[in-house]
């Protein structure tokens, strides 16, 4: 009776677990998509600034790259981004219940059981 009582106690914590587990997966995802919009704007928001910077000096496309420049502001205002999302990443890699295995408990306690 000991060992259902303790494989039923198992099953419900894997249900907890997984629970916990998901939210903590929606709390992370909400956190990724959060980043994403503010480094779009972020973004936009710079790319504005130098074009505004570049136009008032007198620059023109034809005196210089101005797409090099655009993707180089881009990149480096999008890489403590990308790093964040990277971590993030990992965590929902790392946010998983670990499933009980009855049949493995069960085998442990094979002679117990017959004995």
């Amino acid at each position: 009776m000991g060992q259902l009582v303790s494989d039923v106690k198992s099953i419900l914590d894997y249900n907890d677990s997984k629970k916990s587990a998901e939210n903590e997966r929606q709390k992370i995802l909400a956190e990724m998509a959060a980043d994403e919009r503010e480094k779009t704007n972020l973004v936009k928001k710079t790319l504005a600034t130098q074009r505004a910077k570049y136009g008032a000096s007198g620059a023109s496309a034809r005196s210089m790259s101005t797409g090099a420049v655009l993707r180089r502001l881009q990149s480096e205002t999008e890489k403590p981004y990308n790093e964040r999302r990277r971590t993030n990443a990992e965590k929902l890699w790392q946010t998983r219940a670990s499933r009980p295995n009855l049949l493995q408990k069960l085998l442990d306690r094979f002679d117990d059981l017959v004995g």
